[in-house]
C-alpha cells in the first residue's frame, strides 16, 4: 500500500547558521527511524540557507503521531536559534507514489 499522507516543511536559516541547520536535519533522521508510523523521511537543501523536510505516512493518524512527537518538539526548541522565520510546515495528500 502506497503512502497517501505527507507532511512539507521548509527553513531558512539563520544567516551564519546554515551549517548547524545542515547538522540538525542530518541527526534528526535518527528520530524518524523510531517512528512506526513514519514511512518515508527526507531532509534536503534547496538553496544556501534554505532547507526542507519531507515525510509520509499511511494514515492520518500516523502523520498527527508525528507532528506530537519528538522532531516537531526539536524544531520548536531549537527553531529561534536557528531559522530566520519560523518553518513553513503544510500536511500534503499524496496523489500518485512510484
Amino acid at each position: 500500500m502506497a503512502p497517501k499522507f505527507g507532511l512539507l516543511a521548509l527553513v531558512e536559516a539563520k544567516p551564519g547558521k546554515e551549517q548547524d541547520v545542515w547538522d540538525f536535519l542530518n541527526a534528526s533522521g535518527e528520530v524518524a527511524l523510531n517512528e512506526p508510523g513514519t514511512r518515508t523521511w527526507y531532509a534536503f537543501r534547496i538553496t544556501e540557507d534554505t532547507f526542507g523536510i519531507f515525510d509520509t505516512f499511511d494514515t492520518e493518524e500516523d502523520r498527527q503521531a508525528h507532528l506530537d512527537g519528538a522532531f516537531p518538539a526539536a524544531l520548536r526548541e531549537r527553531g529561534p536559534s536557528l531559522f530566520a522565520i519560523d518553518p513553513y510546515i503544510r500536511p500534503i495528500e499524496l496523489i500518485a507514489v512510484k
